[in-house]
């Protein structure tokens, strides 16, 4: 399981919450960080992906840290704010070449005293999406079956791309998600002491 915990757009306080949560739930729930994105000050995270053998969905929401200001002493505000959501995790898909099914048929084109004597088409079809990829333009079965292999291995390449570009897409959008109030852990002081 993946979380993603993020300072949404809050400042460099924030920022230090997330680095310290993260260390927090590394040490609780022996976590691990995946990913990092850099704050504005050395050691802290606009956010951290972490990921846990351990189902942590129930961290999803905002978690509150109370705590005078580090980097600005007489600031007034003393509560800050991250958000912990789920990632939308993506995968790549692996091609079983079992679930490959193989359709012969006449091609037109080349192929002298074959054409249209000869199942020399191929068209490759990934079974599980319904995917497809033909080719016609070798005079062998045997070369065009290699080309729809190709083809289709493009085209479900192609697919997964565009998914991960989505799910991280999503996991951006969770910076601008961030709900004060209801949190659902709370934490104490520059020691990070849980309190709730």
């Amino acid at each position: 399981m993946e979380l993603q915990i993020s300072s949404g757009q809050g400042p460099e306080e924030c920022e230090l919450a997330v680095s310290k949560f993260a260390d927090a739930l590394c040490v609780e729930f022996g976590a691990v960080i995946k990913h990092t994105t850099p704050g504005i000050r050395g050691g802290c995270y606009r956010s951290v992906i972490i990921e846990s053998e351990i189902e942590l969905g129930f961290l999803e929401g905002s978690v509150k840290w109370i705590c005078r200001s580090p980097f600005r002493p007489h600031h007034k505000r003393k509560n800050w704010f991250i958000d912990v959501s789920l990632t939308q995790k993506h995968c790549d898909l692996m091609i079983d070449r079992d679930l490959v099914s193989f359709d012969t048929f006449h091609s037109g084109g080349k192929g002298g005293q074959n054409v249209n004597k000869v199942e020399t088409g191929v068209r490759a079809t990934y079974i599980p999406l319904g995917l497809s990829a033909a080719s016609t333009e070798a005079r062998s079965q045997h070369m065009n079956r290699k080309l729809a292999m190709q083809r289709l291995c493009a085209m479900i390449a192609e697919q997964n791309t565009s998914e991960k570009e989505a799910a991280e897409h999503l996991n951006w959008l969770e910076h601008s998600r961030l709900v004060r109030g209801n949190a659902v852990r709370v934490y104490e002081g520059m020691e990070f002491r849980r309190v709730k």
